[in-house]
């Protein structure tokens, strides 16, 4: 396997379940650590959609585009991964069955549209509907349109803070997290042009200017904004309250959604691409949230996230081909397995800084 270090695409990630899926211009790679300790990889053709349709990649447009892609890729990753790992081969229920009777290979794609589908539902629950309930009270009791903007977007941003605070506590999702911070310490390092090994890999940060979970709190932030503006002027004009209308308000919240998520997009890549004491001071709070989606990876865990980078760029390893056409890097039996989670360098207090 060759690498070229003369051009350094932007790389995106996600960590899962039990490793790292890293993703090109060209192609997405999903590798995982097995229990044995054998590591399972898998390429595919990535194609982004403004390929397709131009019009998907332009400014603004893109972030509604990129949104609704991420949801729908993430979904298919964890599937995935899940498969790659071997968890879904325990026997399937009697539900499961039956669905697999009827519909056959589209079961799968049905479970995973409704996973998303319900995904979606809570998340609109948690973030749309329970944090606009107190303002119609409000608003009869004198708040101004601007406060009341404000302390919605206040419950939604605490909301988001405790639910990923309270994720911590869960074992598996704090190993997910693990692997989110090697995925975010092998990007650096990729961006640095460094050859990509573990040990140059544990230099770097686990904090990164383009994480999701800043693109969660821009959104959050722009929305309080952009609502705020948008509700006064619809006042101004026609003199209608949004405040006073629960079902309406919560209506044009859910419609002009994709319209906050492009502004939202556009906000993110402009700071993560510039750095200036202006654009590191706005993202600093982006960048505080990953500490509660991001942790300090074991060595091993870095090595899923370099193999991972590695088959996005350039090709897949040498080892094993199963009948998925994924690739098996056995384990090598002289070496003991790094999973131990103590083991983390203590250099979560002495990260460097790589943008």
């Amino acid at each position: 396997m060759k690498e070229n270090k003369q051009c350094n695409p932007d790389i995106g990630g996600q960590a899962v379940l039990e490793g790292v899926m890293m993703r090109s211009p060209e192609y997405m790679a999903i590798a995982v650590r097995r229990e044995n300790g054998d590591i399972v990889v898998k390429r595919s053709k990535n194609t982004a959609p403004s390929e397709k349709h131009k019009w998907m990649g332009w400014p603004f447009i893109r972030g509604a585009v990129n949104l609704v892609l991420m949801m729908k890729l993430g979904m298919g990753v964890m599937q995935d991964s899940t498969e790659m790992l071997g968890v879904l081969d325990e026997e399937p229920g009697r539900f499961e069955k039956w669905l697999t009777d009827k519909l056959g290979k589209k079961a799968e794609k049905l479970f995973i549209a409704f996973a998303m589908v319900l995904a979606f539902i809570l998340s609109m629950g948690l973030f749309v509907l329970l944090p606009n309930l107190p303002v119609k009270a409000l608003r009869a009791n004198g708040w101004s349109l601007l406060s009341v903007n404000l302390l919605s977007g206040l419950i939604r941003t605490l909301i988001l803070i405790v639910y990923l605070w309270a994720c911590g506590f869960q074992k598996d999702l704090r190993r997910t997290f693990q692997y989110h911070g090697s995925e975010h310490k092998t990007v650096y390092c990729h961006e640095n042009g460094l050859p990509l090994t573990v040990e140059n890999v544990q230099k770097f940060s686990t904090l990164h200017p383009r994480c999701g979970t800043s693109f969660l709190l821009l959104t959050f932030i722009s929305s309080i904004i952009f609502y705020s503006v948008l509700d006064q002027l619809i006042f101004s004009i026609s003199g209608y309250d949004l405040g006073t209308n629960y079902g309406v308000r919560v209506l044009s919240r859910l419609l002009l959604l994709p319209v906050v998520a492009g502004i939202s997009y556009e906000l993110l890549k402009g700071l993560a691409h510039a750095n200036t004491p202006l654009t590191r001071a706005l993202r600093w709070p982006g960048m505080q949230l990953q500490r509660l989606t991001t942790r300090q990876p074991d060595d091993s865990m870095c090595e899923i996230a370099i193999t991972s980078m590695k088959a996005a760029l350039y090709d897949l390893p040498e080892g094993e081909i199963t009948a998925e056409g994924w690739v098996v890097i056995k384990k090598n039996k002289d070496e003991e397995p790094k999973k131990d989670e103590e083991k983390s360098h203590d250099s979560e207090n002495i990260q460097q800084k790589a943008v």
